[in-house]
């Protein structure tokens, strides 16, 4: 039987997603009713900015008290689409105190206080739901959490931004510039217009942290993974990743040690092969490849931004915690019971592409060889080419390692700078996805 009263709803921010999220509540609102087993009713819309105009949205719910929204005693679900850190944290945590359960769609949060904020949940028994945190419409967050909580994941690799994926996927496939495709990009509304979160991998490293958490049964802190951008892969990456039928794709990795022991979490520009799933996903797609020891290889795929992929995990979530609500239960909170250390950068195994511009003379090669070998890290393959700007008495090197720890690749390209053949390291590239 359906119960009358209904479930209130409060509404923290109303931007792109939000007003999204408030849209399809009101037009899907007996769909939801049906589904949950009460209707839901949007009690309280707060804003910064109470005098723009919200379409479908009645102006007497809109407020810009915040707090005074969630103090009030009748509110059973906050929904925060505020995004970064402050008032966020502290308007989650207001939420939890006042015996309300909380959707978010706030990955920068979660990944820096996501401990915190579980601990607060489970303090006040209320429920914690972020399926709209990572990779938008795409179901992960849960299927992860509950569906292979029965199993071990060792590996996740996957496109966790859309715009850097948009970015590369244009110079892959049109030879466009990194600044041709960006300031497209940025036409097109994918990309902001300040891109630093995007492009030079914060907003996948956030995603990482919350992913290698749930996959891993272990607290793994924004700072712990190792991040670089994508600002400085060139046109001529891309012809030599062809040239060895690979893409370049910027990847979130997270990994559990071969020992089982330790894991780790990593965002960085990286080739695939063009036969690995990850590389034909296209546009501003994202996808996530898991692979767990029973399952085996899994991969999650669709739009991963956007004001109606967001809001559609949103309204999940919502529905889900609506369930719990009137069942008097809980949803699962943090799993961290397996506490893995999450190790360096330099402790990552993987195989290596190093582009060097050096002297075009008798010997070199003899001599690079030797670097590398003094380093512990073995040559796969050699590839000499004069330089393609006709510089005289110079050629371009191209190397591909097996695979090799990160420290060993590092003091191997610090030896090679210092060698008067070597003229510079022009790019360094790891090859994933083998």
């Amino acid at each position: 039987m359906m119960r009358t009263r209904p479930l209130k709803v409060a509404l923290l921010g109303c931007g792109v997603v939000g007003s999204e999220v408030a849209r399809i509540m009101t037009t899907h609102a007996d769909d939801l009713a049906a589904r949950i087993g009460a209707p839901v009713e949007l009690a309280g819309v707060a804003v910064r900015r109470p005098s723009k105009v919200r379409e479908g949205i009645d102006p007497a719910l809109i407020t810009t008290d915040a707090t005074a929204l969630l103090k009030r005693g009748d509110i059973d679900v906050a929904i925060e689409v505020i995004g970064g850190i402050e008032p966020a944290r502290g308007l989650i945590t207001t939420a939890f105190e006042n015996g309300i359960s909380v959707v978010s769609a706030n990955k920068a949060l979660l990944a820096q206080d996501g401990a915190a904020l579980h601990a607060a949940a489970e303090q006040h028994g209320r429920d914690l739901y972020y399926e709209a945190a990572v990779a938008g419409a795409i179901p992960l967050v849960r299927p992860m959490r509950e569906s292979l909580a029965g199993d071990k994941i060792n590996r996740v690799m996957g496109i966790v931004n859309g715009t850097t994926n948009f970015i590369l996927d244009k110079m892959d496939s049109t030879g466009a510039g990194y600044q041709e495709a960006l300031d497209e990009a940025t036409a097109l509304g994918y990309a902001e217009a300040d891109p630093t979160a995007d492009v030079e991998g914060y907003d996948a490293a956030a995603k990482a942290a919350i992913l290698a958490g749930i996959a891993f049964h272990t607290r793994v802190h924004l700072d712990d993974v190792y991040r670089e951008g994508m600002t400085e892969v060139s046109a001529a990456d891309f012809a030599s990743a062809k040239r060895m039928g690979c893409t370049i794709k910027l990847l979130a990795i997270l990994e559990r040690a071969a020992d089982g022991q330790s894991v780790t979490a990593r965002v960085h520009p990286a080739m695939i092969p063009l036969s690995h799933p990850l590389a034909s996903v296209r546009e501003a797609y994202n996808a996530v490849f898991v692979e767990a020891e029973a399952a085996g290889r899994l991969m999650f795929y669709g739009p991963g931004a956007g004001g109606a992929p967001t809001a559609s995990a949103v309204l999940g979530d919502l529905v889900a915690v609506c369930r719990n609500k009137l069942a008097e239960v809980t949803g699962p909170g943090e799993s961290a019971y397996t506490r893995l250390p999450v190790s360096t950068m330099g402790e990552v195994v993987t195989r290596y592409h190093i582009s060097l511009d050096v002297a075009d003379k008798p010997g070199v090669l003899a001599q690079v060889a030797t670097t590398f070998a003094e380093h512990g890290v073995s040559i796969d393959t050699v590839r000499q080419q004069g330089r393609p700007d006709g510089v005289g008495n110079e050629a371009s090197l191209v190397v591909v390692t097996h695979r090799a720890p990160d420290a060993a690749l590092s003091g191997t390209v610090e030896a090679l700078r210092k060698l008067d053949t070597v003229r510079g390291v022009a790019s360094i590239m790891r090859v994933e996805g083998e």
